[in-house]
C-alpha cells in the first residue's frame, strides 16, 4: 500500500499538471475558430455529441500548407541547437573548474553562478538591450579601445538572441555538470594517467565519458526551454528573427485564433518528447546489456 501510494503522487502530478492541460489544447487544437468566448467551437455547452461531431484536423492541414510554421520550426530549432553547443561549451569549462576548485571554495563559485536567478529574468533580458544596442556598453567600450572604428549592429539579429540564450540558460547548463564532475573519482584520472594517458587524453577518456550523464541533462535543461523562447526574442530580435515562440503569442493574443495555436503547441510538445523518450529508451537498453 505505501508503495502504491509513493508511486501514485507522482503519477497524479503528471496527470494533473501535464496530462489534463495537454488533453484540454488537444482538443482546442481539434475546434475551428469562432467569434465567441471562448474564441472555437464546439465546447462542452453544445453537447458531448456536437462537440465529438464537430472536432477535425483542419488546423494541422493548414500548418502543413503555411509557409510560416514550419519555417518558424527549422528556426527555432536550428537556433536552440547552436545556442546548446555554444551553452555546453561556455559551460563545461566553468563547470569543470568549479568543480577542481579547492573545497571551500566551491559554495561561493555555486553561489555566483545561482546569483542571476536573484533578478528577475525580464530585467536580464531588458539590460541587455542596453549592453548591445548601438550606443551601449559594448559599443562605446569597442569604440573607446579602438577595435571597431564605427559602432556594431548586433541588437535586433540573430546574433543578440543567441547571446540572450546563452546568458539566460548557463546556469542550467553548469549545475548538472558540476554536480556530475564533483563525483568524479580523482583516483580513475590517476589510474589513466598511471597506464599511459596523457592528462588530455585522460580527460577525453575518463572525465568527458563519466559526465556525460551531466552532459545530457544540461543539454536538455538548455535546449527545451530555448526552442519555445519567446520574451528573448521579442526583446533583443529583430523582425527577421522567426520563433516558433513568436508565431504562438501572435496567434493567441494578435489573431485570437487558439485551434491553429493549440496545433503549433500540439507539434512543438511532440517535437520535444519524441527525442526525450527515445534517449530514455537507449538509456534503458544500454542498461539491460551492461546487466
Amino acid at each position: 500500500m505505501r508503495r502504491a501510494v509513493l508511486i501514485a503522487v507522482p503519477y497524479l502530478w503528471l496527470l494533473a499538471l501535464f496530462l489534463v492541460p495537454f488533453a484540454i489544447v488537444f482538443k482546442v487544437s481539434l475546434s475551428d475558430t469562432a467569434l465567441a468566448i471562448p474564441p472555437y467551437t464546439p465546447t462542452l455547452k453544445d453537447g458531448f455529441g456536437a462537440l465529438i461531431s464537430g472536432l477535425d484536423f483542419e488546423n494541422f492541414v493548414f500548418l502543413t500548407q503555411d509557409d510560416l510554421y514550419w519555417k518558424a520550426y527549422v528556426s527555432s530549432l536550428q537556433i536552440a541547437f547552436f545556442s546548446t553547443i555554444v551553452t555546453l561549451l561556455v559551460g563545461y569549462p566553468m563547470a569543470y573548474a568549479m568543480a577542481r576548485a579547492p573545497e571551500e571554495w566551491r559554495p561561493t563559485l555555486m553561489m555566483l553562478v545561482i546569483l542571476p536567478f536573484w533578478t528577475s529574468f525580464l530585467i536580464r533580458v531588458y539590460a541587455w538591450v542596453g549592453i548591445l544596442s548601438t550606443e551601449g556598453f559594448l559599443n562605446q567600450f569597442l569604440l573607446w579601445t579602438g577595435i571597431i572604428d564605427t559602432p556594431l549592429t548586433i541588437l535586433n539579429t540573430n546574433w543578440a538572441v543567441y547571446i540572450g540564450i546563452v546568458y539566460t540558460y548557463l546556469p542550467f547548463m553548469i549545475l548538472p555538470i558540476y554536480a556530475a564532475l564533483e563525483r568524479l573519482d580523482e583516483s580513475l584520472i590517476e589510474a589513466a594517467e598511471d597506464l599511459g594517458c596523457s592528462r588530455m587524453q585522460a580527460f577525453w577518456l575518463v572525465t568527458i565519458p563519466l559526465s556525460r550523464n551531466g552532459i545530457v541533462a544540461g543539454c536538455f535543461l538548455v535546449f527545451i526551454p530555448a526552442l519555445g523562447e519567446f520574451v528573448i526574442p521579442s526583446l533583443l530580435g529583430g523582425s527577421g528573427t522567426l520563433m516558433i515562440g513568436k508565431v504562438l503569442f501572435e496567434e493567441f493574443f494578435a489573431n485570437r485564433d487558439w485551434p491553429v495555436a493549440s496545433a503549433v503547441a500540439v507539434i512543438l510538445l511532440l517535437i520535444l518528447i519524441i527525442p526525450i523518450i527515445l534517449f530514455q529508451r537507449n538509456e534503458q537498453r544500454q542498461q539491460e546489456a551492461e546487466q
